[in-house]
């Protein structure tokens, strides 16, 4: 199956090289949406396509592995998974992953995820079914994800215990009957809204268990903005979508 991962970046000049040379190397198709990073990340994106053009055209191949998208601004996740997703969808892209540039998701949970999708329609990266986990993070974040997941789970009474892991793997047809276009979300709020949109679309998910290691390098994202608007979209997802 034709396989494509999609990263959004922004100041990620620490990670980007590494985790697309191991993405790459396992043999998946790559896309990276950069906000305009400030660090000089989109720089190091485009000195890497160029250097895997080359290599294709040495080899015979027909395109480069690695594709990138320049944003004018910080534009958020949300909107950088929905410009990718309807990129995959003007292609021939059979399965569609998301995942994160800091090393927080391994990607080599990458071919497992694709074999699973033979089966299933959407897989989820969790850490909170039995054989995942989390490294390196301090007790008040695991109360904080772990009460944040049981409430988007118990409000909207679906069978999902992990909600905000953005490490994720869509068959296409799953992509191709949502509508991109209702999709406002950020954040965890933005995440949690693919799965549930999923969910009741009837398709098959499989929960497949990682363990996700804080990042070591760059800094996180995460904002008490982000989490509000999750908390307050769980409401509007629950009466919005029957």
């Amino acid at each position: 199956m034709n396989s494509l991962v999609i990263i959004p970046t922004y100041n990620e000049k620490e990670n980007i090289e590494k985790i697309i040379r191991q993405i790459t190397g396992l043999g998946f198709h790559l896309l990276v949406i950069d906000d305009n990073s400030p660090d000089g990340t989109g720089e190091i994106l485009d000195k890497l396509q160029m250097t895997q053009s080359v290599i294709a055209r040495s080899e015979a191949t027909k395109q480069s592995r690695l594709e990138i998208i320049h944003r004018d601004k910080k534009l958020g996740l949300g909107t950088a998974y929905i410009q990718g997703f309807k990129w995959a969808l003007q292609r021939d892209f059979d399965c569609i992953f998301t995942m994160d540039a800091d090393f927080s998701h391994n990607p080599d949970y990458l071919p497992d995820f694709l074999k699973k999708l033979v089966e299933f329609d959407l897989i989820i990266g969790s850490r909170y079914v039995r054989g995942g986990g989390v490294k390196n993070w301090p007790v008040q974040r695991k109360l904080i994800s772990r009460g944040g997941n049981f409430y988007a789970k118990t409000i909207l009474r679906f069978p999902v215990n992990d909600c905000t892991t953005g490490f994720m793997g869509f068959r296409r047809a799953v992509l191709e009957n949502i509508n991109l276009d209702e999709i406002k979300s950020e954040g965890y709020g933005f995440l949690i809204e693919m799965k549930y949109r999923t969910y009741k679309l009837a398709y098959k998910i499989l929960e497949y268990p990682i363990f996700f290691t804080d990042r070591t390098l760059g800094k996180s994202k995460i904002s008490k903005n982000i989490i509000w608007e999750a908390i307050f979209l769980v409401w509007k997802l629950k009466f919005k979508i029957r």
